[in-house]
């Protein structure tokens, strides 16, 4: 007799408790995203805080070691925090392998002389503040598209409305396509589609999220999320490992970031930080191991996007301003 059952992935522990008569409740399908990225596949995974061309190479030689697929590679600095000559190191390192390289742009306001960011309320977070900052975003996006970098990551909604007005009169490239930070992340499904209409291409969320938020924001948006299967500290440091297969089945299309809790945060990197970074970058990508083999180990490592991937597919805009 065939077993129809052999193809669904098993939850975690979930043989070993039924034995024990302390089954978890059924899925529901209703649950499920209805949403894959464009060219085939619901996953795909992404390596974060890769500050420059010396950690690009330790991320690459471990991935390489460990077998991990990568599809994005995205740095937290900023363009402006990069040579000339290190940016198309990255770009051509990155490109060799046909992995997405996102760069953050410019200023913001965790890093200005503005104090409301350290009051309690911290203010207008990294947002950036006034006609000066959003120009330092621009001139830094104008300046990686032209040496090749094809992802841009943004923390204001009016950068990201700014590029992608500059993406649409072909100022930047028509390819180019922007990650909204998760340092500016939505929690609603209303605020998720604001960001996708003001144009975002994949919008990372706060780690907190439940199942059913992400479940809420699928809804209303088909948009590739990204979200840390382990935060960092200043992210809330959560550790998610064991719901990987879960937030794939509600989360889809999805990007898997492979972040770090308890570490040291990074930004802005220079090289007195060298070591710490090295190490950090290294054990990312470990991360990313470990979360795949819990994924092959549940029989729920399938539907992987092709690697090489980066367009979101077609999405919802706002109009742009006659």
């Amino acid at each position: 007799m065939t077993d129809t059952n052999a193809s669904v992935p098993r939850r975690p522990g979930e043989q070993a408790l039924a034995a024990l008569g302390l089954d978890a409740p059924a899925l529901d399908p209703a649950d499920a995203s209805p949403h894959a990225f464009p060219g085939g596949g619901r996953w795909r995974t992404e390596v974060p805080s890769v500050e420059g061309p010396e950690a690009l190479a330790v991320v690459l030689k471990e991935a390489s070691r460990l077998d991990v697929p990568i599809h994005r590679i995205s740095q937290g600095s900023g363009v402006w925090m990069l040579t000339d000559a290190e940016i198309t190191e990255m770009v051509e390192a990155t490109a060799e392998r046909d992995i997405e390289l996102c760069l953050f742009t410019g200023p913001r306001g965790t890093w200005d002389i503005g104090g409301s960011t350290r009051t309690d309320s911290r203010g207008g977070g990294l947002r950036a503040r006034g006609h000066d900052a959003v120009a330092g975003c621009v001139e830094d996006a104008v300046r990686a598209t032209e040496l090749g970098v094809k992802c841009l990551l943004v923390a204001d909604e009016g950068v990201l409305w700014t590029l992608h007005r500059a993406r649409e009169a072909g100022i930047l490239p028509a390819d180019t396509t922007f990650k909204v930070s998760a340092l500016i992340g939505p929690v609603n499904p209303t605020a998720y589609a604001v960001y996708e209409n003001l144009g975002g291409d994949s919008i990372n969320v706060p780690s907190d999220l439940t199942l059913d938020h992400l479940t809420e924001i699928r809804r209303v948006s088909a948009a590739p999320m990204d979200m840390y299967i382990e935060a960092p500290d200043d992210l809330g440091g959560y550790v998610r490992m064991y719901e990987v297969a879960e937030l794939i089945r509600r989360g889809a299309p999805i990007y898997l970031k492979f972040g770090l809790s308890k570490a040291p945060g990074i930004y802005p990197y220079g090289h007195h930080m060298r070591d710490l970074t090295l190490s950090t970058a290294k054990e990312r990508v470990r991360r990313g191991r470990l979360a795949l083999d819990l994924l092959a180990r549940h029989g729920a490592d399938g539907d992987m996007a092709p690697l090489g991937t980066r367009l979101p597919g077609d999405l919802k805009r706002f109009c742009n301003p006659a």
